[in-house]
């Protein structure tokens, strides 16, 4: 029972810092495209990835989410652009996420790097396993066994979803904006039974994230790449910092922590020219650390430049997304 209070208060403190439905992302600075369209073709590169992320594990009904991406640049006669879908499954207690999308992003060369605008269209489903939920003893002052305001049974709604952003990137730094469910929509839960109205609104949140790239002057198979993420509803907040250091353009690690109460830990390799893996375990500041083995996120992608073919002795490296 000590775990499922924790687990709870950990929870309402992150969505208090955060302010945010979407999930948490450790690795975000390699999977852009699951929080802005605008990322879509970056780099000239053709690129499919996935992560998975087991949040608070040893903790019944914690956090688990999986989001899959694709995503590949074109040429219009002049013009570039980029295209991809984005998938996320998403569970988090008795809540449920299933969300799909579309993006597009136009990509206009400017100074020494590109600047993109894109936008996400899709469909998100939420659903809410009410025939788990425990209302604890009846009887007493504090329960009902009868609140109108809980689902009973399973719930499920699909709903009309868009999401916007904007991308600006150069060989050695990169900036974003971007801002999730514009629409705010919003999924109806009610049974037509002329009961309570039940229903839950995807509320939006905006990210700002940043990073740069710089190789050492006297060592100059090291390079330092530290970047930041601002995620807000304008009602909560968190920011997500991270310092990675790579070797040889092959092995990295790095060190991040996150105001809401976080410190990370993130390795990688590529294992072949083009294919990338990636962890990161990430530890609660507070009383989660006592109760659970902290949040697992394990990322793989696998990336190649098919605007320049005859360059076959060059690689773009996807860490860069």
């Amino acid at each position: 029972m000590k775990k499922y209070i924790v687990l709870l208060v950990g929870l309402m403190s992150i969505v208090t810092a955060s302010a945010q439905f979407d999930p948490q992302m450790g690795q975000y600075m390699y999977m852009q495209t699951a929080y802005n369209p605008a990322a879509a073709g970056e780099g000239g590169l053709m690129k499919v990835a996935g992560m998975h992320r087991m949040q608070y594990v040893d903790i019944t009904n914690a956090p688990m989410s999986t989001w899959f991406s694709f995503s590949s640049p074109f040429v219009i006669g002049k013009t570039s652009h980029g295209a991809g879908v984005r998938f996320l499954n998403d569970r988090y207690g008795l809540f449920t996420n299933q969300s799909l999308y579309f993006q597009y992003a136009y990509r206009q060369k400017l100074g020494n790097g590109y600047l993109a605008v894109g936008i996400d269209l899709g469909f998100a489903n939420l659903g809410f396993k009410g025939d788990s939920v425990n209302l604890g003893k009846m009887g007493d002052d504090y329960h009902e066994a009868n609140d109108e305001a809980v689902p009973t049974g399973s719930k499920s709604g699909m709903k009309f979803d868009m999401g916007a952003g904007i991308y600006y990137s150069t060989p050695t730094w990169w900036v974003s904006a971007s801002y999730s469910h514009l629409l705010r929509p919003k999924i109806d839960w009610s049974d037509g039974t002329g009961g309570m109205e039940q229903e839950v609104t995807l509320v939006g949140t905006m990210y700002i994230a940043g990073g740069y790239h710089f190789r050492l002057k006297n060592y100059k198979e090291w390079v330092l790449s530290p970047s930041a993420m601002v995620m807000s509803d304008f009602v909560g907040w968190d920011v997500n910092m991270t310092l990675m250091c790579d070797y040889k353009d092959r092995y990295r690690w790095g060190l991040g922590c996150r105001i809401a109460g976080s410190v990370n830990i993130l390795l990688g390799v590529d294992i072949i020219s083009g294919l990338q893996l990636g962890y990161s375990c990430e530890l609660p500041t507070n009383k989660l650390l006592l109760e659970s083995y902290g949040s697992h996120e394990i990322y793989l992608a696998y990336g190649f430049d098919i605007l320049k073919p005859k360059r076959t002795n060059k690689y773009k490296s996807v860490r860069y997304l």
